[in-house]
């Protein structure tokens, strides 16, 4: 029995070290029943994810050093005109950034009037707990810590100012759609593209209906916990009807 775990995790490890594919390493941890084996997997999903990472910002800092050299060449300038690249996933939000404040260019939502966004989304989101949404909640809320444990930048612990900057939602949805995007480009401090991108990739694949607004969300300090719990619930029904989770209890 011993000699069979220890052929077994390195077997794994093997295994482990040459897999380049996200969907390879996400259904492994599914399956895996192992408390080790399941530890190793979500190394080795970090890993890969900071391989990919690591390898774009290699590739855009070559594209930058080749540009700004052919405008030297050319006798010209470089400032300011070319991107070099986004926040690291690493870097936390300054503490002094308006959050909650629009900017001037930011396009006026639908839900206008006298009430403030967080108000209007209280107002829809707003709902009837059951005598067993306690549980429900903590299962959910578990599920998705779960589920994004691999990514860099995710650390859900409530479903509100854990979602605050869209991250945890594109996550949540590349965990389960690795080849929509790439998650590895993400910038925290574009909550509102974020939003955009997360919701509109549920829809079109998973058919989760779009429960939240990304401009509605991005003028709030944080998002309404009602909302976000709500979007969750109806994206996780949506994935067990594809058969993409597979449970006898739905949140």
């Amino acid at each position: 029995m011993e000699s069979k775990n220890e052929g077994s995790t390195l077997l794994t490890s093997e295994k482990l070290a040459s897999i380049e594919d996200e969907d390879v390493l996400n259904k492994m941890l599914d399956s895996a029943a192992d408390f080790e084996e399941r530890r190793m997997i979500r190394a080795a999903l970090r890993d890969l994810l900071k391989k990919k990472r690591d390898k774009r910002e290699q590739e855009r800092g070559v594209r930058h050093q080749d540009l700004k050299q052919q405008g030297l060449n050319k006798g010209g300038t470089t400032g300011g005109a070319v991107s070099v690249g986004r926040a690291s996933m690493n870097q936390q939000p300054s503490v002094n950034k308006s959050a909650g404040q629009p900017s001037s260019s930011t396009p006026i939502s639908k839900t206008t009037g006298r009430a403030g966004p967080a108000a209007v989304s209280a107002q829809k989101c707003s709902f009837a707990e059951p005598p067993n949404a306690k549980n429900v909640k903590q299962m959910l809320l578990d599920w998705c810590r779960a589920k994004t444990e691999p990514y860099e930048g995710v650390d859900i612990q409530n479903f509100s100012s854990s979602w605050k900057d869209g991250i945890a939602f594109c996550a949540l949805v590349h965990r389960f759609y690795p080849d929509a995007f790439e998650y590895s480009t993400l910038n925290p401090y574009k909550p509102r593209d974020n939003f955009q991108l997360a919701f509109s990739t549920a829809e079109r694949l998973a058919g989760c209906p779009p429960l939240l607004d990304a401009e509605d969300l991005v003028r709030m300090k944080e998002p309404d916990w009602k909302c976000v719990y709500t979007y969750i619930q109806e994206f996780y029904r949506c994935l067990v009807e594809k058969g993409l989770v597979k449970t006898k209890k739905r949140p």
